[in-house]
């Protein structure tokens, strides 16, 4: 991914330091599964970054932020439950694809 890395923006806000302005995000990171795309799908895999059983938060600066990136769950065998909207899918999955077919952006960079 070109020495990308994934990130869930989870809120934005600024901070006003010595006459400076820094626009700034808190972030939940996601690690790599390999060192390459998934042979069968040609898609990288990333799970939630985690230090210990924490998960990994960090504070970074909004000009660090290249583009967004579509994730898909990796789905097991069995349905999920109705109550499961868009919103739970980054909180109950453990394993994502990074779609880059989503556009012709994602597909250079995540080539």
């Amino acid at each position: 991914m070109q020495g990308m890395d994934i990130a869930q923006v989870l809120t934005f806000f600024s901070l006003r330091l010595r006459g400076g302005y820094y626009p700034c995000t808190v972030v939940c990171w996601f690690n790599r599964v390999s060192e390459g795309p998934d042979n069968d799908m040609g898609m990288w895999m990333v799970k939630p970054s985690s230090i210990g059983i924490h998960a990994h938060f960090a504070v970074i600066h909004v000009d660090t932020i290249f583009r967004s990136a579509h994730l898909i769950p990796v789905y097991g065998t069995e349905p999920l439950p109705l109550p499961i909207k868009f919103h739970h899918v980054l909180d109950i999955f453990m394993l994502f694809y990074v779609n880059r077919y989503a556009d012709h952006h994602a597909f250079e960079i995540a080539s």
